[in-house]
């Protein structure tokens, strides 16, 4: 989600280029607030988190609980896209805000976490939509640029896991049918293909993918892919779901057989774009993706998520990897999406 651009879709490509420049400038190297202030923390572990429990979240998000930029009158982060979009809610925000709340009110039981861990359980609530299909989904009320430009609404298989993942959580701590409710019917997106209104491809060896961003061909964005599982496995850790189960036993399978498809041997692919110069991961998404394989590691056992996770911090630790994948990301830029 940190490349969302915010110029009309028919800009002409080398206008968004260097608006996306601009941007990116304004984002890093200046103290202005805007999206990537809230997605780019810093990836890690959540140590408190015990494989097999629903307790706290396996990655921390401490930083992302108190997000500086504009929020609403509950206190629900709103994101700045700027330009014609200007401050959106965004569904994966929320769901990611709560669930930093609600860790850090695991460890210190102050009300104000609770409140905000629930505000955020509340707005997903209030917030699923029935997409054409008769899904009920979290849609995206704003455009984005990509491949395929998407518009709005859209949804997303990040959104639905790990809106999941905070409203089973705040059933387990409340009782409240309404927190249950919605995470079912949100889960059930899972069990449909994306032919179907839901948010599963299946390829043609059999794997299971869950798409972040809904388009064809797919481009099976690995982050999102993991964050979706991880919610598919906390609705099974808390109902028990044997679907739940199975989904992610076959999300595992696909992780399994495809991960080789995602190393460039110096560095990680962000996605399979389907283009001739594979989009690689920027820095932040590579070491997301290492955390994130060291969270299946631990929920797995499965040996081959450790491996990955250690060849991928390699390659972060040697000079010329760095250097080519950013050359070859900003290469990716210019002449894509």
């Amino acid at each position: 989600m940190s490349e969302i651009h915010t110029l009309p879709l028919h800009t002409s490509r080398i206008s968004r280029r260097l608006f996306y420049y601009r941007r990116i400038f304004k984002a890093y190297l200046t103290p202005d607030v805007s999206h990537l202030t809230f997605w780019h923390d810093v990836p890690e572990v959540n140590s408190h988190f015990r494989p097999g429990e629903l307790g706290e979240y396996y990655m921390p998000f401490v930083v992302k609980a108190d997000y500086v930029g504009e929020r609403d009158s509950s206190g629900i982060p709103l994101l700045n896209y700027h330009g014609q979009v200007g401050l959106q809610y965004n569904p994966i925000a929320v769901a990611q805000f709560g669930l930093g709340n609600y860790n850090l009110w695991q460890r210190t039981a102050q009300p104000e976490r609770q409140r905000r861990f629930l505000a955020a359980a509340d707005w997903l609530v209030s917030n699923l939509e029935l997409n054409p299909a008769g899904r009920w989904v979290w849609n995206h009320h704003f455009d984005w640029e990509y491949r395929t430009p998407l518009k709005a609404p859209w949804y997303s298989a990040l959104a639905q896991g790990q809106g999941v993942s905070l409203l089973v959580r705040a059933h387990k701590h409340t009782g409240k049918e309404e927190y249950q409710d919605a995470a079912r019917r949100a889960f059930d997106s899972f069990t449909e293909r994306v032919e179907e209104g839901g948010v599963t491809f299946i390829d043609d060896q059999g794997n299971s993918w869950f798409e972040e961003t809904i388009v064809t061909p797919p481009t099976h964005i690995l982050n999102g892919f993991l964050w979706a599982s991880w919610g598919v496995y906390d609705y099974h850790l808390h109902t028990g779901d044997q679907r739940a189960r199975t989904l992610f036993d076959e999300a595992v399978r696909t992780l399994k057989a495809n991960l080789g498809s995602f190393d460039t041997g110096f560095w990680s692919l962000y996605e399979q774009a389907g283009v001739a110069l594979p989009m690689l991961a920027s820095s932040f998404y590579h070491r997301l993706h290492i955390v994130q394989l060291r969270v299946m590691h631990k929920l797995t056992q499965e040996e081959i998520f450790r491996e990955y996770a250690d060849r991928w911090e390699h390659y972060t630790k040697v000079f010329i990897h760095r250097t080519r994948a950013f050359v070859q990301k900003c290469l990716f830029k210019l002449l894509y999406y």
